[in-house]
């Protein structure tokens, strides 16, 4: 059963780090000219703050998916509610970074504040501490939602995206 933790816990991770990893370069590049505001959190925190929340996040889909006995057909709407979102937060930093489309992500990070709150609604049924795991998270989105809204309301010039 083991195995089963480290997968679910690990699973977040993996898009996290992939996001990273392919752009990574447009961070010194590009985000750090935008027009940021001042509660802005150092650049430092991200990856600190992102490690512990798909950790919690990770973790609390397999009590979920525990509780629910495995893949039954009682885990569709839980779990794919969680599958949704998670490609939503995976997609945030090719839109935003990668393609410096702010338009994209400010739609990409609402639909994904709903489907989290969606999420952590549905897991409250099945399993109250894999909902409390999300809490950081949901926290954490409110603030990332706030600061890309505000990045894009501060930087007109950078809403749709690169430029030929």
């Amino acid at each position: 059963m083991w195995a089963y933790t480290v997968g679910f816990t690990v699973l977040p991770h993996v898009g996290g780090f992939l996001g990273w990893f392919l752009n990574r370069k447009e961070i010194p590049e590009w985000y750090e000219k935008l027009k940021k505001p001042s509660w802005c959190p150092s650049r430092r925190v991200f990856p600190v703050a992102w490690t512990m929340l798909y950790t919690g996040m990770g973790y609390a889909s397999y009590l979920v998916w525990n509780d629910l006995g495995g893949c039954s057909s009682k885990a569709i709407l839980p779990l794919g509610l969680y599958g949704a979102q998670l490609v939503l937060n995976w997609a945030w930093p090719p839109l935003f970074f990668g393609a410096h489309n702010l338009n994209m992500a400010v739609i990409d990070v609402l639909c994904l504040d709903g489907l989290a709150l969606g999420t952590l609604c549905s897991w409250y049924r099945i399993n109250r501490l894999a909902a409390l795991l999300l809490l950081p998270y949901l926290g954490w989105l409110a603030m990332a939602t706030c600061l890309t809204i505000r990045i894009w309301k501060d930087n007109p010039q950078q809403k749709s995206g690169k430029s030929d």
